[in-house]
């Protein structure tokens, strides 16, 4: 299975959305609001509380601290 490129979410088999750049990137989306945040509105992931992406950049950075 792929992961979401913006919350890093498991995509099951059928479901969401490929979308691939003029430059050749591609990018895997979970759903139209994982979308709307990457491409149209230009946010970063981990920096959204609600994204899996951010817990778990989160907890490596309680680690790194301890």
């Amino acid at each position: 299975m792929v992961e979401c490129s913006f919350c890093a979410e498991e995509i099951t088999r059928g479901k969401g959305l490929i979308y691939a750049k003029a430059d050749g990137t591609i990018n895997y989306f979970c759903s139209s609001k994982c979308r709307n945040n990457s491409l149209n509105l230009g946010r970063v992931g981990r920096r959204k509380k609600w994204t899996k992406a951010f817990k778990d950049f989160r907890s490596q950075q309680a680690r790194k601290k301890k």
